[in-house]
C-alpha cells in the first residue's frame, strides 16, 4: 500500500469517535414525532423529489439525443448521445440510493437499470434482439411487456458502446438505433412516473412526511427515522457489493472487470461516485445531525469526511476497468475504496444508528 493511501486510511480510521466508544456515552436522544416529521419533510422535499426530477430531465435529454442520432447518424451525434447517456446514468446513480418506496413498484427499479446481471441473461437477450430484429421492441410501449433487462440503461449502454455500435454513425434509422431510442423513451417514461407519484400531495409524500396512526407507511416517528437511516446504510452496502466487489474483492482474489457496471462506456467509477454523492446529499439534506445529542454530532462530521475521501479517490481511478484491476497503483485505489466503503457502512449503521438509539440489537445490513 502506497504512503498516501496508508496515510489517508489512517486518517479515516481516526476520524470517528464512535469506533472507540465513549466510556460514558450520553443516553440516546428522544426522537419525537415532530422531529421525525421535520426530518422526513427534508428527505422527501429536499432530496427524493428533486432527485427524481433531475433524473427525469436528463432522461428526456437522452431521448432527444437518441432521436437526433437516428435521424442524422454521425460521429458527432453519436458523441452527443453518449454524453447524454453518461449524464442520465449518473443522475440515476445519485437517486438510485433510494431503494424503497414507489421505485420498487411495477419493477421500476429494474426497468431503469437491471444490475447485477451475474449470469449475463440480459446481455444475451439484447444481443439476440440485435441479431434478429423484432420491430415490437422499437417503441417504449412495445418494450413494456418484454424482459426488464431489455428496457433500461444497461441495454442502452450496449447499444451505444457494444459490438456493432459503428452502425449508429452510418445507417439512418437503423434497427439498433431505433431500439436504443425506445429504451431511452422507456427510461424517461418510468422516470416521469416516479416524479408524478412523488409530486402527488395526497400520495406517498403525504405518508412519508406525516408518520403516525394515519400514515399508510410509518405508524410511528421512529419507524420513519429508521427507514431514512436504512436508505443510507443499504446504499453504502450497495456501493461496496455492487460497485466494487462485483468485480474486485482485494489483492488475494480474482478480478472480473467485465462484470463491472458500465465497463464499456468507462462509467464504472462515475456511477460509484454518483452513489456516494447521493449518500452525502441525503445525509446532509435530511438533518440527521440535528437529531443527535451535542456530544454525538461529530459522528456526522466523520461520515462526511469519509464520503469526501471516497469520492476523491473514486473519481481518480482509471476509467478502463481492466487497467484499474491490473495496474498496482490503481489497485491501491481500489483497495482504499473497498476498505473504507466497508468502514462507511459501520459508521452509518453503528455510529449514527447507535447515536440515535437505533443501532442496538438492530442490523440494517441484515434486514432484522
Amino acid at each position: 500500500m502506497s504512503r498516501w493511501i496508508a496515510a489517508l486510511t489512517l486518517a479515516l480510521l481516526s476520524a470517528t469517535p464512535g469506533l472507540a466508544q465513549d466510556a460514558n456515552p450520553s443516553p440516546p436522544p428522544v426522537l419525537t414525532q415532530e422531529s421525525a416529521r421535520h426530518l422526513m419533510d427534508r428527505v422527501v422535499d429536499g432530496f427524493i423529489r428533486p432527485g427524481y426530477r433531475g433524473f427525469a430531465g436528463k432522461s428526456g435529454e437522452l431521448t432527444t439525443a437518441m432521436a437526433n442520432l437516428c435521424a442524422t447518424p454521425s460521429v458527432e451525434t453519436q458523441a452527443s448521445a453518449r454524453k447524454a447517456f453518461a449524464a442520465a446514468a449518473t443522475a440515476w446513480g445519485t437517486i438510485e440510493i433510494v431503494r424503497v418506496g414507489p421505485v420498487l413498484d411495477k419493477n421500476r427499479f429494474e426497468r431503469i437499470l437491471f444490475y447485477p446481471d451475474r449470469k449475463g441473461t440480459g446481455l444475451r437477450q439484447v444481443q439476440a434482439l440485435l441479431a434478429q430484429p423484432d420491430e415490437s421492441a422499437t417503441s417504449p410501449e412495445g418494450l413494456r411487456d418484454k424482459s426488464v433487462a431489455m428496457q433500461g440503461l444497461g441495454a442502452l449502454e450496449f447499444v451505444l458502446y457494444g459490438a456493432g455500435a459503428e452502425v449508429l454513425t452510418g445507417e439512418r434509422n437503423s434497427f439498433r438505433c431505433r431500439y436504443g431510442l425506445a429504451v431511452a423513451g422507456s427510461v424517461e417514461r418510468v422516470a416521469n412516473e416516479l416524479v408524478a407519484v412523488w409530486d402527488d400531495p395526497a400520495g406517498v409524500q403525504k405518508d412519508w412526511k406525516n408518520p403516525g396512526p394515519d400514515s399508510a407507511t410509518f405508524r410511528t416517528g421512529n419507524e420513519a427515522i429508521t427507514e431514512a437511516l436504512g436508505i443510507l446504510v443499504h446504499a453504502a452496502e450497495a456501493v461496496r457489493d455492487q460497485r466494487i466487489e462485483s468485480f474486485y474483492k482485494g489483492e488475494s482474489n480474482n478480478t472480473f472487470p467485465k462484470q463491472a457496471l458500465f465497463w464499456r462506456s468507462g462509467l464504472t467509477f462515475p456511477m460509484l461516485v454518483a452513489n456516494l454523492q447521493g449518500i452525502h446529499g441525503l445525509l446532509d439534506t435530511s438533518g440527521f445531525r440535528d437529531l443527535l445529542n451535542e456530544d454525538q454530532r461529530s459522528v456526522v462530521s466523520s461520515i462526511d469526511f469519509v464520503l469526501k475521501q471516497l469520492v476523491r479517490v473514486g473519481g481518480g481511478v482509471n476509467a478502463d476497468v481492466e487497467v484499474a484491476v491490473s495496474d498496482p497503483k490503481e489497485r491501491q485505489k481500489l483497495d482504499f475504496l473497498l476498505l473504507n466503503s466497508r468502514d462507511l457502512i459501520l459508521r452509518l449503521n453503528d455510529n449514527l444508528g447507535g447515536g440515535l438509539g437505533l443501532g442496538a440489537g438492530f442490523s440494517f445490513a441484515d434486514g432484522d
